[in-house]
């Protein structure tokens, strides 16, 4: 009989972060905590801070989880890990970005125009060469 291990929970940086044992298809609690804190926006040297280690030690923490995770990026190595379950944005955040009714009017802004349209006829520009040359 095979028996399911289940993650302990913790939250980080406004994140839901799951972990578990070596060796299970959860991530360390160190490794969960270092990819919430990637989601949140935050530097190397800021989790360091936080997690009172060299930034160098981040660093190898972060190309592991990418390594696991198959990603290139910080981005993929965050949407990776929302879609396997190991962090979540907690409830607070949702619940604020669906407080504005006019966010489908806000996703669809017209474009700006940046450069001034000139408008001038072939015939006027061809009166202003002629005069110069004459």
């Amino acid at each position: 009989m095979q028996t399911t291990i289940e993650p302990t929970e913790f939250e980080c940086q406004g994140f839901k972060c799951r972990f578990g044992p070596r060796n299970s298809e959860w991530p360390s609690r160190v490794q969960a905590q270092v990819i919430a804190c990637i989601a949140a926006g935050m530097t190397h040297k800021e989790i360091a801070k936080l997690r009172g280690c060299s930034p160098r030690t981040i660093s190898a923490t972060s190309a592991a989880i990418l390594y696991y995770l198959n990603a290139h990026r910080a981005a993929g190595a965050v949407a990776e890990a929302m879609r396997r379950g190991w962090i979540a944005p907690l409830l607070v955040a949702l619940m604020i970005s669906s407080i504005n009714p006019d966010t489908e009017a806000m996703r669809h802004r017209q474009p700006t125009r940046t450069r001034q349209q000139v408008t001038a006829s072939r015939t006027l520009a061809r009166r202003d060469v002629g005069s110069v040359y004459a």
